[in-house]
């Protein structure tokens, strides 16, 4: 597949999952639709390189801010004052990252489809 049939491709860390996903949500849209929802949803998306990294910060430094990142600030607030459970609950995101991150995607799929339904 090339870039002009599927751009999804270009996306850093994209999994077949994911490519599958975005296809079939995508399958109704127009060409246009398709270009501002591939516009919105990468401004949103986050690769599991990401969140790994934010992870391993989060093991170091500051527990929780993988959480922050994605969205969760209950969670993230709760890593902070705990330390991250003790350092489990992060290790766990780390062992968890790519779940993490997809779950996170699938969210900023279903809202970018959204935001584009209604724009165009």
């Amino acid at each position: 597949m090339d870039f002009y049939n599927n751009p999804y491709m270009s996306l850093p860390g994209v999994t077949t999952e994911e490519l599958t996903f975005l296809q079939q949500a995508t399958a109704e849209l127009s060409e246009d639709q398709k270009k501002h929802f591939y516009l919105v949803y990468t401004g949103k998306r986050k690769s599991p390189q990401d969140v790994l990294i934010f992870t391993i910060i989060g093991f170091f430094c500051v527990a929780g801010i993988q959480r922050f990142i994605l969205g969760q600030t209950g969670m993230g607030i709760l890593y902070l004052v705990t330390f991250g459970f003790c350092g489990i609950g992060t290790l766990v995101d780390l062992i968890n990252h790519k779940q993490l991150a997809t779950d996170f995607n699938r969210k900023m799929a279903y809202e970018s489809f959204q935001i584009t339904k209604m724009s165009i």
